[in-house]
């Protein structure tokens, strides 16, 4: 075989707008493709928006109603948040959903001492759910503070592509335990949706219709479909009758109850679980789950302008995409949700599976949550897909956003040392804390943090739980004091410097200026 030349090489160069998008941020498909598109990205939704209820409104003492009306009111929120995020916050098309960093503090909340000994079930449900809607809405001013005083675009302005890699890749290789430990539960329906999936929109993306690749846009759609039928079959046929309760739970299409237990219409308001009440504990601890979904979410943020095709969120649209996370969580404790917001990562996700990174589809979507959610029955029929479903459409989604996370290599030298030392100790310890934490938890049922001040534990364990949290503490304290002055360029900082302020591109103002010329009166720094 004859010797390649160095000039002969195929040289890619890096690029800040990730390429081969059919639609991006400002770009739309026809009403058609984005209405099928949205109502995609709201079923995928509904994982998160039904797993959080389903396993935290038991412990508070709720019943199936509860739960139903729960799910009913995090998928009406999520549906407001997402509206507000992509029309006045970062601008990016991201769903504003649920959040599994607040289920530690949430818990500190249930065990609570005053509220367990309540023996009526459903009244420890109503104190239980309003202790939490008060934390939640005084810790929500941590972000709403961070975010429109712009204190969070000031410590942005630290974060380079390099330090930016373990985090953006952990937002995705952090939910692991999501993925096949999940799918395992019901390998027979999990490893089919998983192969089906990854057949359709990757093999057979050519297949048009109309000129439409539609395996590629709509290919979760189709999997979900044949999958649960096949499940449903199964459920019918009694092929789970006589095996155990955690398989069932994980198989059978007919055991959320959610379908039999909603109401055909029912309208959240808020505070429709009564007044709520404050406690300066249960407060400090959901803090620390606030400073982890801020965390998450600019990893998030930085993943989904990368598959939207857009250029990297300049510091001050950063921080005003965090202060509208911030009102999201305020709503979050008026209504009642039993959880706060961040990004879905599993949406950002299927923007890169669909190469559809429309803004428009993400409003559409938000459109859909809101009406399934006062629908009450026909939303409950989606939200009743087995949870097995969705964790093999994770193992591909939350593999993406880690890809791109590792695509922030290509702005820096990797054959420095230095950058090897940073991106390596950062990765593993952001997989090794949390896994430590977690086993703690599991074994010992409470945290390596135990004293008797509970939102400490709360805050210790809820902060070192989350690997893109330890991964960014760990990256950005290494890489802007380990010999900083010698390794400017190999950070990797002149690629993203003329994305610190909004005016530093002339793309910035395309992607991110308000929309009904609001510029004028919040101008942009």
């Amino acid at each position: 075989m004859a010797e390649v030349k160095p000039e002969e090489m195929v040289h890619h160069p890096p690029m800040d707008q990730l390429q081969g998008f059919e639609y991006c941020i400002d770009s739309n498909p026809s009403w058609g493709e984005a209405i099928g598109l949205g109502f995609q990205h709201y079923i995928l939704s509904l994982g998160t928006a039904v797993m959080i209820p389903t396993m935290l409104v038991p412990l508070m003492g709720g019943n199936d109603h509860d739960k139903a009306k729960v799910v009913q009111t995090l998928l009406f929120v999520t549906g407001i948040k997402t509206l507000l995020q992509t029309l006045f916050g970062t601008r990016l098309p991201t769903v504003i959903g649920g959040s599994y960093a607040y289920v530690v503090p949430v818990l500190s909340i249930i065990h609570d001492r005053s509220l367990a000994q309540i023996a009526d079930g459903h009244t420890r449900f109503l104190q239980t759910m309003r202790a939490t809607q008060g934390a939640l809405i005084v810790s929500s001013s941590i972000q709403i503070i961070l975010g429109y005083s712009q204190l969070w675009a000031i410590c942005s302005r630290f974060f380079s592509p390099l330090g930016m890699v373990p985090v953006v890749s952990l937002v995705g290789l952090g939910l692991f335990e999501r993925g096949f430990p999940v799918v395992a539960s019901c390998v027979e329906i999990g490893l089919l949706m998983l192969i089906l999936f990854v057949v359709f929109s990757q093999y057979l993306k050519h297949v048009h219709v109309r000129h439409v690749p539609i395996l590629e846009r709509f290919s979760l759609l189709v999997c979900i479909a044949l999958v649960w039928v096949y499940a449903h079959i199964l459920t019918a046929g009694g092929a789970y009758h006589h095996t155990a309760l955690h398989t069932q739970i994980s198989c059978r299409t007919d055991r959320s109850n959610l379908i039999s237990s909603a109401l055909w219409i029912s309208i959240p308001y808020p505070l429709q679980w009564g007044a709520p009440t404050f406690n300066a504990d249960h407060a400090f601890g959901m803090m620390a789950a606030v400073m982890v979904s801020l965390i998450e979410s600019t990893g998030a943020f930085k993943a989904a302008a990368r598959l939207a095709s857009a250029t990297p969120p300049p510091a001050y649209v950063l921080s005003r995409g965090i202060g509208w996370q911030g009102i999201g969580t305020l709503l979050d404790g008026l209504f009642g949700t039993a959880t706060g917001s961040t990004v879905s990562v599993e949406n950002v996700g299927l923007l890169g599976s669909t190469r559809i990174g429309s803004r428009r589809v993400i409003q559409i979507s938000a459109g859909f949550m809101i009406f399934f959610s006062i629908l009450g029955k026909f939303g409950a029929l989606f939200a009743s897909i087995p949870f097995t479903i969705f964790a093999a459409i994770y193992c591909v989604m939350f593999g993406i956003i880690a890809a791109v996370g590792l695509s922030f290599l290509q702005f820096t030298n990797m054959n420095s040392m230095r950058n090897l030392f940073i991106v390596g100790v950062s990765l593993f310890l952001g997989l090794s804390i949390p896994e430590y934490f977690s086993r703690y938890l599991t074994g010992a049922q409470n945290g390596p943090a135990h004293t008797k001040a509970g939102w400490f534990n709360d805050y210790i364990n809820t902060i070192f739980a989350s690997p893109p949290t330890v991964a960014l503490i760990i990256a950005v304290v290494l890489d802007n004091t380990l010999d900083v002055r010698d390794a400017a360029k190999d950070r990797g900082m002149q690629w993203w410097e003329r994305f610190r302020t909004f005016r530093g591109d002339s793309r910035n103002e395309e992607f991110y200026t308000l929309p009904f010329n609001l510029n004028r009166f919040f101008p942009p720094s």
